[in-house]
């Protein structure tokens, strides 16, 4: 498995996976994802195997604050350079190689990625379902989130680095 940085030619592959595993409400559109590999192409991670192709990916930029909100869905904010909070807007994998454990190799390659910056912690939201899996990658539930997005009951989850 090769990790890299997303570009404008895996749009197709990144739309495949994200409606592999969120809603329509939930998932982000074409234009969303191809600004987000403009906007923060250091943190937008796919992992591609040789034969498969991706499997997988991981993006969100690095700001200055500390919780995701809902407002960085829509405007995808250019990444600061050091120091500050790296976000995750989505941890997505194909539906193929789920189960083993791509997941958590993308947080892995975020984290080493947002070390190297400094940044203070990594903070994402997710649904109540997910929790567990978050927590087994070294993240913190602290509670209830104020986003909206999708209608739905978000959670702040963080990893101080």
């Amino acid at each position: 498995m090769q990790f890299r940085n997303a570009t404008h030619d895996d749009i197709e592959m990144i739309l495949t996976i994200e409606n592999q595993g969120f809603n329509q409400d939930e998932a982000g559109t074409r234009d969303q994802y191809l600004e987000r590999i403009a906007n923060f192409p250091e943190t937008f991670i796919v992992a591609e195997d040789e034969q498969a192709g991706i499997l997988g990916f991981i993006c969100g930029p690095a700001v200055n604050q500390r919780f995701v909100e809902d407002w960085m869905y829509e405007e995808n904010p250019k990444n600061i350079v050091q120091g500050g909070y790296q976000t995750v807007q989505t941890v997505a994998v194909h539906q193929a190689a789920r189960g083993l454990g791509l997941g958590s190799q993308l947080l892995s390659q975020l984290t080493t990625r947002a070390q190297a910056a400094k940044r203070e912690a990594i903070a994402l939201t997710c649904l109540a379902d997910r929790i567990p899996f978050y927590e087994k990658n070294g993240f913190t539930n602290l509670g209830p989130s104020q986003s909206t997005h999708a209608g739905e009951q978000w959670y702040n989850m963080e990893k101080i680095l």
